[in-house]
């Protein structure tokens, strides 16, 4: 059985991950340590021997996961777990680094650990200083929003005729019964043929984030947010007052920190 350490802030999301992985079969795993900054990292890597695999979140509470690289050496595979989109991590697929963009889902997780049990030495390979650079620089160029390019502007089929809705015309993005709509400022509906994994892609993540698997919601749309639990957040839309939407609990964190920049 694999050793793992998790590092993060989260204890909600640290605590879902291990029963994630103490539910694997084909690669069994058993959970070490949690742990939630990086002096706290860096403590442990110093102190204690490698585990078989650790997972890093990106962002810890008192800096980003990098800083641990720089301070210790980390002799085992990492996978990161993020909130940050997938669009914009895809290359570290092609070198060997896997990601899980949060809430985890549990079959992408069995993926990412039967990669790292099928590497091509057969064992279970340390991520190249190479390889952190390139993740470190794509995540710089996401929280440089001038970087990439997003869209600026819907453009869809209404009847016989081709309609273009500005972003800025937009509050919301959201599924309802397998299919996807877009919510405008002046309380227009239309259908997309996007999925909302598609969108989240494509719009702007200062100004849209995906606070449940069914709704990808405009910052200005957002009429007020109120405590609904310990851990949950309730937000309301503005035009959509009546539709109970709730923040996941793995998105909250990521959602206060996106509501802070």
């Amino acid at each position: 059985m694999r050793q793992a350490l998790i590092v993060e802030d989260e204890p909600l999301a640290a605590n879902r991950l291990a029963r994630l992985l103490a539910a694997q079969t084909q690669v069994p795993v058993t959970v070490v340590a949690q742990l939630a900054s990086v002096q706290e990292a860096v403590a442990y890597f110093k102190e204690q021997p490698a585990p078989d695999l650790a997972f890093f979140d990106v962002q810890l509470a008192d800096g980003l996961s990098f800083e641990v690289f720089d301070q210790v050496a980390v002799s085992c595979p990492i996978i990161f777990t993020t909130a940050f989109d997938a669009y914009a991590l895809r290359a570290f697929k092609a070198n060997s680094i896997d990601y899980l963009l949060k809430p985890i889902d549990e079959e992408e997780l069995a993926q990412a650990l039967r990669k790292l049990q099928h590497l091509t030495t057969g064992t279970l390979a340390a991520a190249e200083p190479s390889q952190l650079q390139l993740l470190q620089q794509a995540l710089q160029q996401l929280q440089n929003p001038s970087a990439r390019a997003y869209k600026n502007r819907f453009v869809l089929k209404v009847g016989e005729h081709l309609r273009a809705i500005p972003v800025e015309e937009i509050d919301f993005f959201y599924s309802f019964e397998k299919a996807t709509f877009l919510q405008t400022a002046d309380n227009r509906r239309f259908a997309l043929d996007y999925t909302m994994e598609q969108l989240e892609q494509l719009v702007d993540p200062q100004r849209f984030f995906r606070v449940n698997r069914g709704y990808l919601v405009q910052l200005n749309a957002i009429q007020d947010i109120v405590q609904y639990s310990n851990s949950r957040l309730k937000v309301v839309l503005r035009h959509h007052a009546q539709e109970e939407v709730l923040v996941s609990r793995e998105r909250v964190g990521a959602f206060r920190a996106w509501l802070d920049q």
